[in-house]
């Protein structure tokens, strides 16, 4: 019987002691033993009954209450009671129909199948409780180094032991070429925390730059304090990294703070990656410099920036070349995820050859579609025209500026290109015509003719193609695979179009053709 006074005082004690050992509430507890007590009593009275037990909190005496609701006519006499039987057995007047009342059962016996039952329901409870209670206490430690003692190795995946939880580092989440034993105590950042019916998954690396992050965060105090500031990091797990800089104190040098007295505050993170040689390099807001740093300690004698398209070339002599490219281009893809610029390394006999032969296209372009002669074709290169638009919406007052050019050359230079344009104009549409792009493509904002043309011969050539588009289809990009990183080729790449306008000529068409 479980009315009898050393059950209720066991059955108190029980919820005690659970509570504290998986540091659950007892209310938790608790209620958990009324659900598994009544589904014990419906194995009873009869499972299609509406029965409710309860433990008293201080006493620990068990109730149990056939519930019953109050209707005008009763047809199911296990739920419903008329309103006048009602009326008899609770001698209440102001009872109405919808109401409930509660009949009350004599103690139960449970047989060893209902124990069982009830002590299966309890589990499940405490085992919800216990995954909800882990939940929160991990979830607030997302973007946080957890400390922990490795478990088991599954599949090259290494199992953490946190005390009241399991998290797991993923293969590619682990230093390459680091071993990790059973019993070792280790470090790592907790990146994502994912609830699951089977409990949270906690998710740890130690490849992630934000782990090095956080490492100097913890070794070092004005980072910690706000003094100095991580800008960004790129890592090469096991093998190399960087990091860049800043300090809101001019007094304090963020790079001296972050190597510490005879290099032991980086030695310190060093030691945790396993040997990774870590690079601090001192933040800039001028690009130029900040690429000077990045790319030590390859020597860099010029830096061309492209900030539309965010690329830039560094030039160089010969013989710092390999320095500036690093073991299979590590050093200069390190460089390029720290600053966010796609770069360009260029010895400068390859720039000045660039140069040339970019001069020598645009002199070309000029000769032969605008009919001048070398010279003159040179002389508008020099001056800085690049294309035969530029030529046609500039003023007659500008071309004549140039030397050997007089005002009457430059307007027939402007006449000339405008024809060009026109003709070049009149191709494309014929071309577009015969290649069969739709004209809702032709008519889309944002496209040019020289676009479009190139759309048509990749085969986009409805409005519907376009906007199945991604932005990496469309401008080109980078992707990595396996640390392998390599080029997409975009459809207009040639066009120099922005991410900003790439990405807004794909919405709108979009929102034309997916509303």
């Amino acid at each position: 019987m479980l009315n009898q006074r050393s059950d209720k005082v066991e059955l108190l004690r029980i919820a005690e002691a659970v509570a504290v050992e998986k540091s659950i509430d007892k209310e938790i507890i608790l209620s958990s033993m009324e659900s598994a007590i009544q589904k014990a009593a419906k194995t009873r009275f009869g499972s299609e009954n509406n029965i409710r037990a309860k433990i008293d909190r201080e006493s620990g005496d068990i109730s149990l209450h056939k519930v019953l609701t109050v209707v005008d006519s009763a047809e199911n006499l296990d739920t419903e009671i008329s309103i006048q039987e009602a009326i008899k057995i609770q001698d209440k007047e102001n009872l109405k129909v919808g109401d409930e009342i509660f009949e009350e059962l004599p103690p139960v016996d449970f047989g060893r199948i209902a124990a069982q039952t009830a002590r299966q329901v309890i589990t499940q409870s405490v085992r919800a409780a216990e995954r909800e209670r882990q939940y929160n206490d991990f979830i607030d430690k997302k973007g946080e180094i957890l400390s922990g003692i490795v478990k088991r190795l599954e599949y090259g995946n290494v199992i953490i032991d946190l005390n009241r939880s399991e998290a797991i580092i993923r293969k590619e989440e682990t230093i390459p070429r680091e071993i990790l034993k059973n019993g070792d105590r280790v470090k790592a950042y907790c990146y994502d925390v994912i609830r699951e019916n089977k409990g949270q998954q906690i998710f740890l690396t130690r490849a992630n730059p934000k782990f090095m992050e956080k490492l100097f965060f913890q070794e070092v105090p004005e980072i910690y304090d706000g003094i100095i500031e991580i800008k960004s990091s790129a890592r090469d797990p096991g093998s190399r990294a960087k990091i860049c800089v800043s300090s809101k104190d001019s007094s304090i040098d963020p790079v001296g703070a972050c190597v510490g007295m005879r290099g032991s505050r980086v030695q310190s993170v060093v030691n945790e990656l396993s040997g990774e040689k870590i690079d601090i390099v001192h933040w800039s807001e001028d690009v130029a410099a900040l690429v000077v740093s990045a790319l030590a300690p390859a020597e860099i004698q010029k830096v061309i920036i492209d900030e539309q398209n965010r690329r830039l070339e560094a030039i160089l002599s010969e013989e710092n070349l390999s320095k500036a490219i690093g073991r299979r281009g590590q050093n200069v893809r390190l460089a390029s995820k720290l600053i966010n610029y796609e770069i360009d390394i260029l010895t400068e006999k390859e720039e000045s050859e660039k140069r040339q032969l970019e001069f020598k296209e645009k002199t070309e372009i000029f000769v032969k579609n605008l009919e001048v002669d070398e010279t003159l074709g040179q002389l508008l290169v020099a001056e800085g025209f690049s294309t035969i638009e530029e030529i046609s919406k500039a003023s007659s007052e500008d071309i004549s500026k140039i030397e050997a050019i007089d005002e009457n050359t430059a307007k027939e230079l402007k006449e000339r290109a405008k024809e060009y344009l026109v003709k070049e104009k009149e191709n494309i549409e014929k071309k577009l015509k015969d290649l069969g792009v739709d004209d809702n493509l032709i008519n889309h904002k944002g496209l040019t003719p020289g676009m479009l043309l190139t759309l048509g011969e990749k085969k986009i050539k409805t409005l519907k193609d376009f906007a199945e588009l991604s932005t990496d289809e469309l401008i080109g990009g980078y992707d990595e695979k396996k640390g392998v990183k390599f080029k997409i080729e975009g459809y207009l790449e040639e066009f120099a179009l922005t991410k900003n306008e790439a990405d807004n000529l794909i919405i709108n068409a979009r929102d034309i053709v997916f509303k």
